[in-house]
Order: C-alpha cells, then sequence, then structure tokens
C-alpha cells in the first residue's frame, strides 16, 4: 500500500534543516532554473500545459492555460501573485510545505514568473503564521544572496525582485480579488469581474494568481519533463497532491499521493480509523464542499470524480467524523465560520449566512420543526449562485449536503428536544448511510 505514496513536494521533510538553502540544493534545488532559462518563456508555458497541473488551489483550473491569459502585447508590467492565505477549515498542506521547504515555492516561482514575463511577484502569506513568514523572508534573502533572485539571475539577463506580503488576518483574503485588494492595502473584498485579474489585476496590471501548492509543483514539471507528471493521476486529473487528514483517523497528516487515490486507501495508510470506532461523514476539500458518506469511501480522488459523487476535491482537506460526532452540531459550528468571515459586501452572504445560523441554532436545540429543514433548504437557494465571490456558496454546501444524508439526524434533534448525542458516552445516533469503513484494532 505504501508504494502509492509519491512524495514529491514532501520527499525533503525529513531532511536536516530542510528549510535552508544548503540543504535544498543538496537534493538538486534550484536545478531547474538552467533548464528554464534555456528555454523560452512559451516553451515553459507549454510544458505546464502539457503536464495537465490544474490549480492545486480548489478550483482545479489548469495552470498552464492560467498563465496562456495574460496579453503579452500589454505595455504595464506583468505579476506573479502567490496565494498563501491558507484558511479553509481543515485545510493544512500549504503552511508545512512552507514551514518545512520554502525554497521549493521559490524556485516555483522564479520559474513561474519567467514564464509569464513578470519582474515582480508577491507571496501573499496568512498573517496569523507569523513563523513561516520570517521562514519564507529568509529563503527569500538566501535565494537572493545565492544570485537565485535579484538582476540578471544565473547570467540569463531575467530579473525577479520576490516580496513577501503578510495578511491582515482575513478568511476573505482567499479569494483571489480580495486577496489583491488587501495587497494594494484596501479592505478586503472581491471585486466586479470582468475584467479578470490576468486583464487588470495587481496594480491594475495583467497578475497571475495561483495557490502555493501549485507553484511549488512547476521545479518537478521543468526538471523531470511534463510526461513524467502527465504518467501520474488520472486522465484528467494528471500528477500528484497534498492530501491533509484530520480528525477521528489515527495517523491524521500530510499524504502525498497521484490524484485518483481513494479515501479508503488514504485511511489504510493512515492507520485506520481511531479504535473501536466508523467513519460517520467526510469532507474531501475542507468545510465548504459538500459531505460524503462511507458509500463513497472507494470514489475517485480527483476532480471529476469527487464532482460527479455530489461534491468537490476543493483542497483535498480530508476531515474524518466518526459515529460519535453529530452531524448538526459540526454544520452549525461551520456556518458560524461563514457568517463571522463574510466581507458583508452582498445582502445574500452577509444576510444569509446569518439566517442560517439562527435556524440552525434553533435546530441543533431541538427547537422548532420539521418545516425548518425546507426553510434551510430555501435559504441555501437563495445565497447559492447569487453571492458575489465562492464564500457564499460554500457556506451552503455542509448544510444542503448533510440534509440530504442526515436527514434523520436532524429530526432526532427536534424528537429528543435536543442533541441525542452525549460525546463523553461516546453514544450514537444510528446513521442512515451505509458500508461504514471498518474500525482499526
Amino acid at each position: 500500500m505504501t508504494d502509492t505514496l509519491t512524495p514529491v513536494l514532501t520527499d525533503n521533510w525529513d531532511a536536516k534543516r530542510a528549510w535552508t538553502l544548503a540543504s535544498y540544493e543538496e537534493r538538486g534545488g534550484y536545478a531547474a532554473l538552467d533548464k528554464a532559462f534555456a528555454m523560452a518563456p512559451d516553451d515553459v508555458i507549454n510544458a505546464v500545459k502539457e503536464s495537465g497541473l490544474r490549480g492545486r488551489g480548489g478550483a482545479g483550473f489548469p495552470t498552464g492555460m492560467k498563465w496562456g491569459f495574460i496579453p503579452q502585447d500589454n505595455p504595464k508590467p506583468k505579476y506573479l501573485v502567490v496565494n498563501a492565505d491558507e484558511s479553509e477549515p481543515g485545510t493544512c498542506k500549504d503552511t508545512p510545505l512552507m514551514l518545512a521547504s520554502p525554497h521549493t515555492l521559490v524556485e516555483g516561482v522564479i520559474l513561474s514568473s519567467y514564464a509569464i514575463r513578470a519582474n515582480t511577484a508577491f507571496i501573499y502569506v496568512r498573517g496569523e503564521i507569523i513563523h513561516v513568514i520570517r521562514r519564507l523572508q529568509r529563503a527569500v534573502q538566501e535565494a537572493y544572496l545565492a544570485g537565485h533572485l535579484g538582476t540578471n539571475i544565473h547570467g540569463s539577463g531575467y530579473d525577479l525582485d520576490l516580496i513577501v506580503h503578510a495578511g491582515a488576518g482575513a478568511y476573505i483574503c482567499g479569494e483571489e480579488t480580495a486577496l489583491l485588494e488587501g495587497l494594494e492595502g484596501r479592505r478586503g473584498q472581491p471585486r466586479l469581474r470582468p475584467p479578470f485579474p490576468a486583464v487588470a489585476g495587481l496594480y491594475a496590471s495583467p497578475t497571475v494568481i495561483n495557490n502555493v501548492e501549485s507553484i511549488a509543483s512547476v521545479p518537478s514539471i521543468i526538471n523531470h519533463g511534463a510526461a513524467w507528471f502527465a504518467g501520474m493521476g488520472t486522465e484528467k486529473s494528471n500528477g500528484y497532491g497534498i492530501f491533509s487528514l484530520s480528525g477521528h483517523v489515527t495517523r491524521p497528516g500530510q499524504y502525498e499521493a497521484p490524484l485518483g487515490i481513494t479515501l479508503r486507501e488514504l485511511i489504510d495508510l493512515a492507520g485506520g480509523m481511531r479504535e473501536g470506532h466508523e467513519l460517520k461523514f467526510w469532507t474531501p476539500g475542507g468545510s465548504s464542499t459538500p459531505l460524503l458518506t462511507p458509500e463513497h469511501l472507494d470514489v475517485p480522488l480527483d476532480f471529476e470524480s469527487v464532482g460527479a459523487a455530489g461534491s468537490m476535491l476543493g483542497t483535498r482537506a480530508l476531515q474524518l467524523f466518526d459515529e460519535t460526532t453529530c452531524v448538526v452540531r459540526a454544520v452549525l459550528r461551520w456556518t458560524e465560520f461563514y457568517k463571522h468571515e463574510s466581507c458583508g459586501k452582498c445582502t445574500p452572504c452577509r444576510e444569509g449566512t446569518w439566517w442560517l445560523t439562527q435556524t440552525l441554532a434553533k435546530l441543533e436545540k431541538g427547537q422548532g420543526s420539521e418545516s425548518d429543514l425546507d426553510l434551510l433548504l430555501d435559504q441555501c437557494d437563495n445565497i447559492l449562485g447569487r453571492s458575489f465571490c465562492a464564500l457564499g456558496d460554500g457556506a451552503t454546501s455542509p448544510i444542503s449536503s448533510s440534509i440530504q444524508h442526515f436527514r434523520d439526524e436532524y429530526l432526532a434533534h427536534l424528537t429528543h428536544g435536543g442533541c441525542p448525542f452525549d460525546p463523553a458516552a461516546s453514544t450514537a445516533f444510528p446513521s442512515s448511510t451505509s458500508a461504514p469503513v471498518g474500525a482499526t484494532a
């Protein structure tokens, strides 16, 4: 089973002082720069296109195609912005990557900037993770001192400046246009589109915005070739990815594997569910993706298969919950988060998340009636597709999917006059789903 893992981005995490330039270069770090500089920028873009690399930040948009949207006849400067504002509940892949091997990201930034002909790049980091910000700043400093950044990099004639920017700590700044607003010093709120960032992004100039893992994957593509990367994963979801397992699993952590691996395989790699318990529900891509159940254990974790199952692969934030967890309470906690993090710019999200929280809190206390479930779904319908950005859509996902799979549990709250669960006694309400994963001894 362990041969299903493909350590590429995580390969050096166990190296001594892996975050230093010396350790990174010992393993061939920055070798991809000279290969890329021997190529035309368009050839680098084509290599990424041919690799099939899709955005690792959630949407899964083809990375090379996004780069190709930059209008090179535009006289304004081109910018690369790395979205490192990892705030999605359950997501924890970019932060350990930047902490363990920041030079992987820095090298990816140089290659990507060269491809789109940008001479200035930014890494927008979540402001709360000070330790990561400091490690990135030191890695950038080391890269400058070694001649990997600055003017005439490796004698190629290519110049690049890289700035590490600490965000102000808002979940909404994970949305790419809100991130640009924050980077320009304004309140983080989504922009009206069009124009899209590729045409008028940072400082109204052509801009590419990519996730940390997307950019960090580029050095391996240049080093090993597009065919090597495309040879992993599935037909339409190529390559590898970091899967974050958290919750009621024996060994939570980061598991790097080809796209298309199943949750059943990942749970086996993680030592199974915690002893004496069974899987009840899980998220494939963080709390903003629709819940799945044990009957989806063998769904390939790629963009198409998870979509066909009624959810989204998202950031591969696999949160696993066993039978002791109250679905209603978990969904209420997530909804409270989205209510708190709404930027307030649009009415459906600002008002809708507040009403969702009120209705859910009443149901969790066992108050109201069965008609409140239809009210919840109606509220979700009035938010979905009508909010300014994807935050509103994400807030509805756990609610509508939990009612679909666990309607009887909502009704049990009304029958019992409150939550029927007693976590201290590990009692549980029988799930309506089937085929749970076996408990691991």
